[in-house]
């Protein structure tokens, strides 16, 4: 076998590396958050979440992570975040960030009554010697146009997360999550 064919994996009994696994799915009716706490941060070095139908009650303006510490809510304004939002309708941009956040965002300008659907990266949640890091994509449908936003935040500082809560800022949220490791590339 040529050592191109070895090196995508194409010889047998080659781990199947880059691979999506499913570690949990949640179903939210109205509850305050959504808790993963079985991570397997020691398993997976890069974790992937899909947000689906996501809805809040009450007045919730977005929807965001925050990061579980040795099974410890982090809950300081010790995140970091930007963001930009990109709206269709208006033809505008806007760029956002903070360095003194109390949660890492994955949706915003939420409008309660329309279903939300966004996923997020997080990097490095197991390894104590590194940054715990995301990337994220979001999208609101409206009447006449549509939102897209797009952002990265961090926790900077090292430590072993553990765990993962999805939340809203006011409200209960209905809706569905999935977490996912990806296979470490070695």
């Amino acid at each position: 076998m040529p050592l191109g064919a070895a090196r995508f994996g194409l010889l047998g009994g080659v781990a199947d590396l880059g691979k999506l696994e499913l570690i949990e799915t949640q179903t939210a009716n109205n509850v305050n958050f959504l808790d993963f706490t079985s991570i397997q941060e020691s398993t997976y070095n890069v974790h992937f979440v899909t947000v689906t139908n996501l809805q809040a009650t009450g007045s919730s303006t977005s929807a965001y992570v925050q990061l579980f510490e040795s099974g410890v809510i982090e809950t300081g304004s010790v995140y970091q975040y930007a963001y930009q939002e990109q709206d269709l309708g208006t033809a505008t941009v806007t760029e956002n960030k903070s360095t003194s956040a109390t949660t890492i965002g994955i949706d915003y300008d939420f409008d309660p009554a329309t279903p939300r659907n966004n996923y997020f990266y997080l990097y490095n949640a197991g390894d104590s010697s590194k940054y715990t890091f995301s990337t994220w994509h979001s999208n609101q449908p409206f009447t006449s146009s549509m939102t897209m936003f797009f952002g990265s935040g961090v926790m900077p500082y090292t430590s072993t997360v553990d765990g993962i809560r999805i939340n809203v800022n006011t409200g209960t949220l209905t809706g569905q999550a999935s977490l996912y490791g990806i296979k470490e590339y070695s």
